[in-house]
């Protein structure tokens, strides 16, 4: 008989969740939060020695709805038991920041808490009747309240199976649909003729699920890196190896690319439900979120609506992508965020940002709220990405001038916020003062102002949960600003609690002279190692995953995790790579005579051939020099200029279409795009056949001189002795294998690479070829020309 487990906390918040949804329903659950556990720890310990705390309970009862026969097991964990003069009481503790005289009752979903572990409690033990209370806390002063009641056993046994019963539904749906979703996967086969190297990309995957492993796969365009890693999964799925499918990526065009996979097995007959989650900013029906009844019409009654809402998109859909979301969301004018991520908790498979996995603040807590491990599935895409985003997830920054900004903006409202924020404010001016440019500090050096801040986070939410309901609420642009203050130091104070080795913690000032205080996550593998521990097995995939050792070092790999180079199916013959051996970007060497030679160089590649190209730069300063130069040029020598058109800074996604459909197929004239290195341009666009034939890409695409990056340098010679390759060159290799790749899409692509750098002939740098781009011609201008004309009349 299926057996379904769910959590007390969980059967009742799904069941009883009602009413509006509030911008403070985004703050975090005091209970969850350091001082919830602190406060439950205090009061367990105060009850004296008859009190037992932490609890475990479950009960497993037979359930039948709409012809399916199951069990339902429900488990948790009460806070305490005790004995008064009623008898066995059960004790639900709740830490808040709401002041308790505005208290009539207890919540009804903690009070729903307290019955489920009631009824648990009395059934084991044949009990008549069980006494429950709820213990709130109000942490800023630990002042207590009860609400106690006794219930007969009768009447609890009813109210607990009509919970039971009202989610029955829900579980009889999930049952139904999954021996559904397992039978349409049992006799799949794989949709596509195998690719060389496909076969053995397909094998590893499943073999890495089936033995619970990390593997990391460093495989070019045209493998079919997306199919190779999904189709294993789901096959997984299929043979109950997997719950859930996470397809984790960095950019939305990689987004798309998965949501089209998963309808290539949808045509193939797999009956798998996708979801898509947006961030809230892009699939807000408003113009900027706002969650209040007051100002959006969804937020009123939300609660009320969702699981209608929810039960109509599963029993409908199976690819569930933003615009089924917004359809359904209109439907039962509900918010569409918060209903895709409660649609989330029934997909069977979830496609979305790396952030919903790893980052501390924004995952999907439903999930990954505790450290239990389940059969999740990882799949990485563009994993090169995760390290640079996992750094910076990890990490977290005060602004000393955002203090000042916080405190204008309670000054009226509230003198303990006001005098907790000066306090803070008074600890970054005393470091301010002893910081000429840059100041590390360790832990025990920074923890009064932590204190400080543990202190103000507590005020502010408690201010920010009563000050709409009193008689001077704060208007909604200043409480938006304070929000965004709290939450980021909701942010900072979480990556304190998790600082190990692997961190910094320093100050320094920005360009506009604003003092902060940084706690930089130097390497995230030990993070990711927590994150990774709660999935089956992790499938990191990427074209340019080199050094392999390097990113498996960064991102959480071990001694018994595999590695995978897939080779190139594309013919070798349709690829010209070439290196200028004359030609240099070092800062030491920038100027006239380097330009007007690099210049020369784009200008004799492109005259070789009509057609579409891409030119790639380090900065956007030497892209407009260049482009310069190179229009001097065609008036020098009189002839027509080609179309250019230039990259720009912060291109919205209108701006980013219409930059790209100037790459037409079968061109009439020949047009350059000039972008930047590492840019929205140099990974995850597609120009296929003759939309793209050629690129040049200046310099070894190494990240610019700075603090970050040269404490990085400073962190990793200490470590391993390659402060250098870390820092600066595997990074800047990664910008420039992408931009290459921009150029060979499909078995039909033709086309020519050229790397404008004496470096790249240095052996640190061979080193970090693909195999593909050997053998590849040393050329100077005269040279390249013939490689050119021999190549394009082969």
């Amino acid at each position: 008989m299926n057996t379904i487990k769910i959590s007390v906390r969980n059967l009742v918040e799904f069941i009883l969740n009602s009413g509006d949804l509030t911008t403070s329903s985004g703050l975090k659950d005091p209970d969850a939060m350091q001082e919830g556990t602190r406060i439950h720890k205090k009061l367990q310990k105060r009850m004296g020695a008859g009190y037992q705390p932490e609890v475990p309970l479950s009960i497993t009862v037979p359930v039948s709805y709409d012809d399916v026969d199951f069990e339902m097991c429900v488990e948790g964990r009460a806070d305490g038991i005790f004995t008064d003069e009623t008898g066995i009481v059960i004790d639900e503790i709740k830490g808040v920041y709401s002041e308790l005289s505005h208290m009539k009752e207890a919540k009804p979903v903690h009070r729903a808490q307290a019955l489920c572990y009631a009824y648990i409690y009395a059934a084991e033990h044949k009990l008549k009747g069980i006494g429950v209370r709820m213990t709130y806390c109000y942490i800023p002063t630990e002042e207590v309240r009860y609400f106690s009641e006794y219930i007969d056993f009768k009447s609890l046994k009813k109210w607990f199976f009509d919970l039971i019963n009202s989610y029955a539904k829900w579980a009889a749906w999930q049952i139904k649909w999954q021996d559904t979703r397992n039978n349409s996967i049992k006799d799949i086969e794989f949709p596509f003729e195998y690719r060389e190297g496909q076969n053995t990309l397909v094998k590893g995957v499943y073999q890495s699920i089936l033995r619970k492993k990390r593997l990391y796969i460093e495989a070019p365009t045209g493998v079919g890196k997306t199919i190779s890693t999904l189709f294993p999964a789901v096959k997984s799925m299929g043979e109950e190896l997997a719950e859930k499918i996470f397809y984790l990526t960095a950019k939305t065009i990689t987004r798309t690319v998965a949501q089209e996979t998963f309808g290539i097995l949808a045509e193939s007959g797999v009956q798998i439900k996708y979801v898509t989650v947006t961030a809230k900013e892009k699939i807000c029906i408003l113009d900027k979120p706002a969650c209040n009844p007051g100002t959006c019409p969804r937020a009123l009654g939300h609660f009320d609506r969702v699981n209608d809402a929810v039960y109509d998109i599963l029993t409908h859909e199976n690819n569930i992508s933003r615009e089924v979301i917004l359809s359904y969301a209109e439907k039962h004018n509900v918010c569409p965020f918060e209903m895709c991520l409660d649609t989330t908790t029934w997909a069977d498979a979830i496609i979305g940002d790396y952030n919903y996995a790893f980052d501390p603040t924004a995952s999907l807590k439903r999930f990954f709220g505790n450290d239990k491990s389940n059969d999740y599935i990882f799949l990485i895409d563009e994993a090169h990405n995760l390290v640079e985003r996992a750094r910076s997830m990890y990490s977290a920054t005060v602004i000393k001038e955002d203090f000042l900004a916080a405190k204008k903006l309670v000054k009226s409202y509230s003198k303990k916020v006001t005098n907790a924020t000066e306090k803070c404010n008074n600890s970054l001016l005393s470091m301010k003062r002893d910081c000429d440019d840059l100041v590390k500090y360790n832990s025990v050096e920074i923890e009064d102002f932590i204190i400080r801040l543990m202190r103000l986070a507590s005020y502010l939410e408690e201010f920010l949960q009563d000050n709409p309901h009193t008689d001077h609420p704060m208007d909604s642009d200043a409480r938006d600003k304070l929000l965004e203050f709290y939450f980021n130091i909701r942010s900072f104070l979480s990556i304190y609690e998790i600082l190990d080795d692997k961190y910094i913690i320093y100050s320094d000032y920005t360009d506009n002279g604003e003092f902060c205080l940084h706690l930089q996550c130097m390497d995230p593998s030990t993070n990711l190692d927590i994150c990774l521990k709660k999935a089956r097995a992790a499938i990191f995939f990427s074209a340019t995953l080199l050094p392999i050792r390097y990113y498996m070092d960064q991102l959480a790999g071990g001694e018994d995790d595999y590695a995978i180079y897939a080779p190139s199916p594309f013919p070798k013959e349709n690829r010209l790579l070439m290196i200028g051996r004359d030609v240099s970007t070092k800062y030491t060497r920038r100027g006239h005579f380097e330009y007007t030679k690099i210049a020369e160089y784009i200008h004799d590649f492109v005259a070789a051939k009509k057609g579409n190209y891409l030119i790639f730069f380090p900065s956007y300063k030497m892209m407009k020099d260049i482009c310069i130069y190179l229009c001097e040029l065609y008036h020098i020598h009189c002839s027509p200029v080609p179309e250019i058109y230039m990259q720009s800074s912060s291109m919205s996604e209108n701006e980013q279409e219409d930059f790209l459909s100037h790459f037409e197929d079968t061109p009439k004239n020949t047009t350059l795009g000039l972008c930047v290195l590492g840019g929205i341009f140099g990974e995850g666009i597609d120009l296929k056949d003759s939309r793209l034939i050629g690129t040049v890409i200046v310099g070894t695409g190494l990240p610019m001189v700075c603090t970050e990056n040269e404490l990085f340098r400073e962190y990793f010679d200490s470590n391993n002795g390659s402060g250098f390759s870390y820092a600066y060159q595997y990074p800047g290799m990664n910008k420039v294998l992408q931009a290459a790749g921009r150029v060979i899409r499909t078995d039909s692509d033709k086309g020519a690479i050229l790397l404008l750098d004496e470096r790249f002939l240095q052996s640190s740098y061979q080193k970090l070829f693909p195999k593909e781009w050997f053998p590849y011609d040393v050329v100077d201008r005269t040279s390249m020309s013939d490689c050119l004309r021999r190549f394009w009349e082969r």
